[in-house]
């Protein structure tokens, strides 16, 4: 049902593409509560978008605009709509096994059966491994342990990532291309979004830590929301075909909260928060809260903390301004 309403909410969004900014050189004060509650818990940045236009954007605690910030484990949302690329360019087929192409693995009785989106959707059986220190790409697929059947149980952690970012780079080897290349080219420089820089512990041969090393502003990575947002289409080119976008969207057996690299209504309160609100979400509160079905877009940076932060009472406040708004705009 959940799925069923994701699409349903996203597949009702206009097709007009979506500008990447407007003004909002002052914050709008229909939002100062949420402002106060995220400055008062060392928040960083928060920006909200409505049908693509810029209508709050505020900074606090020394962060500023052109800072960039570290997105953490958000960093990982880039990687499934890139898999969705790759599968419409042929590189590869979501069900198709892991080891076709981690050939290594093709002995291991579990390992063997895995498929691409099981490995993405962190319901491969592999082992999470540490959060923070993810191996290099290579070593990942060595160190990989396999502790469930594949599709059984949800384990979250750098290691499967690092797994896809290795079969990522074989598929990509006879075009000559590496993984950074491949995402420039099909996401990130199709919507302008500059990274910043990536975190500088690449593994030897200079791959990206797929979990979470990009550094980004507020702003791009609000072009990156924009374009999961309006469908996979951009200033009126679909970059990602929409119907196949929507695989991101749908959680699995083992956790009906996670798609493909974005949680999904990842809050237990349901009342006055809609139920089709998708999130890309890092260490210290980096979160992209996608909501369809109102066309919005809320940014926002923080290092804060589980016990000082509480995702429900802070929704609560950022959708209560953004109704003020709605009802003196309409």
């Amino acid at each position: 049902m959940f799925r069923h309403i994701v699409v349903a909410a996203l597949f009702a969004l206009s097709s007009v593409a979506f500008a990447p900014f407007s003004s909002a050189d002052e914050g709008d004060g229909r939002f100062a509560a949420a402002d106060d509650y995220l400055r008062q818990r060392n928040g960083h940045a928060l920006l909200v978008y409505h049908r693509g236009e810029l209508i709050h954007e505020q900074y606090y605690n020394g962060h500023e605009a052109d800072r960039s910030h570290l997105l953490a484990s958000g960093t990982k949302s880039f990687w499934g709509p890139l898999a969705i690329a790759a599968q419409e360019d042929g590189l590869l087929k979501l069900d198709e096994k892991v080891a076709e192409t981690l050939t290594e693995w093709k002995r291991d009785p579990r390992k063997s059966q895995i498929t691409i989106r099981q490995l993405i959707s962190l319901t491969s059986g592999i082992e999470g491994g540490r959060l923070g220190s993810p191996p290099p790409y290579e070593e990942a697929v060595k160190v990989a342990t396999s502790k469930a059947e594949p599709g059984k149980v949800f384990d979250y952690g750098p290691v499967p990532f690092q797994c896809f970012g290795e079969l990522l780079r074989r598929k990509l080897e006879p075009r000559n291309e590496t993984v950074e290349e491949y995402l420039k080219l099909r996401i990130l420089d199709p919507i302008g979004l500059k990274v910043a820089y990536w975190n500088q512990r690449r593994d030897k041969e200079g791959n990206l830590r797929i979990p979470s090393g990009a550094y980004l502003t507020a702003r791009e990575w609000a072009k990156f929301g924009l374009f999961i947002l309006n469908q996979g289409k951009w200033e009126g080119k679909q970059l990602i075909p929409a119907d196949k976008l929507q695989e991101c969207f749908q959680g699995s057996k083992a956790q009906p909260n996670y798609g493909l690299t974005f949680w999904l209504n990842n809050t237990r309160r349901k009342n006055g928060i809609p139920k089709d609100l998708i999130q890309a979400a890092g260490k210290g509160k980096q979160k992209l809260y996608i909501f369809p079905s109102l066309d919005l877009l809320i940014v926002q940076f923080a290092i804060t903390t589980k016990r000082a932060y509480k995702e429900e009472k802070f929704l609560t406040l950022a959708l209560d301004g953004f109704e003020e708004f709605r009802k003196q705009n309409r």
